[in-house]
């Protein structure tokens, strides 16, 4: 499911809601993902409330707490929610388009539901990240960035 509480151009809940499910398939996630595009507000409430951080962060990943069924898949992957104005801000930033943004903070969200953690994995969040990016046709990722700054 795709929440789109903040209106974003170029972008609709189909539009997101059909590239989760490319970005899902290219990580091997199997499992349902459910992203909110929200306020950096929101965003804040988020982290203080589940990671005792009292601050607004471009996406944040919650992990499904459902146990698998014995026997059966898991049906929820997780959670992602991601702050439209920090998104924007990077988009302005970077030379690209508040949709793009979104998709690679989207394909961010993934990787952490698949149990990838860049920041104790040795690069290899980032090496995925970076393929994936190239292979979903977006801008540099996320990790990419930071590299860079």
């Amino acid at each position: 499911m795709v929440i789109l509480q903040k209106k974003v151009a170029g972008l609709n809940e189909g539009t997101l809601g059909r590239f989760v499910l490319r970005a899902r398939k290219a990580v091997g996630l199997r499992a349902a993902v459910n992203v909110l595009v929200t306020s950096s507000t929101a965003v804040r409430v988020l982290n203080r409330q589940f990671r005792r951080k009292n601050k607004a962060t471009d996406v944040l990943s919650f992990p499904s707490a459902a146990p698998a069924v014995q026997g059966e898949k898991r049906k929820l992957a997780g959670d992602i929610a991601i702050s439209v104005e920090i998104a924007r801000d990077n988009s302005a930033r970077l030379g690209h388009s508040v949709a793009q943004e979104i998709k690679i903070l989207a394909l961010h969200g993934i990787l952490h539901l698949a149990g990838f953690d860049h920041e104790r994995d040795n690069g290899q969040m980032a090496r995925k990240e970076a393929t994936l990016r190239r292979a979903l046709r977006l801008p540099p990722a996320l990790i990419e960035r930071r590299r860079m700054a």
